[in-house]
């Protein structure tokens, strides 16, 4: 078995602008109306951005979670990037979290996790 994320949005183009800069991976060329995105390392997941007709409308049910060490520089360079910070920071459970959007609206949350965790 294989997991890929998938993610839905308007301008899979212009998102995966974004998405490759904070993840740190590698682009395909637009194949609609997906832009597939992959690990250099081969590691995480492969990532597909798919174009939809529908505009984002509420909360997204499943997301990302970016497991940082610097929250502050994180959300400076996400930021930086084109991501709004949608709530926090906040600490849920002991793990500094940041609840954010990325420039298509779509949550994502970024966490310092507790000493001894990863």
């Amino acid at each position: 078995m294989r997991l890929v994320f998938v993610l839905d949005c308007a301008d899979p183009e212009r998102l995966a602008d974004f998405w490759t800069a904070a993840l740190g991976y590698d682009r395909e060329p637009f194949d609609p109306p997906y832009v597939s995105m992959t690990d250099p390392k081969g590691e995480g997941p492969q990532w597909l951005l798919q174009r939809v007709p529908e505009p984002k409308t509420t909360k997204n049910r499943m997301h990302p979670d970016l497991r940082v060490t610097d929250m502050d520089g994180e959300l400076a360079r996400l930021t930086g990037l084109g991501a709004s910070v949608v709530r926090g920071p906040f600490v849920d459970d002991g793990w500094p979290t940041t609840v954010m959007a990325d420039p298509q609206g779509n949550e994502f949350c970024v966490i310092v996790p507790p000493e001894g965790e990863s």
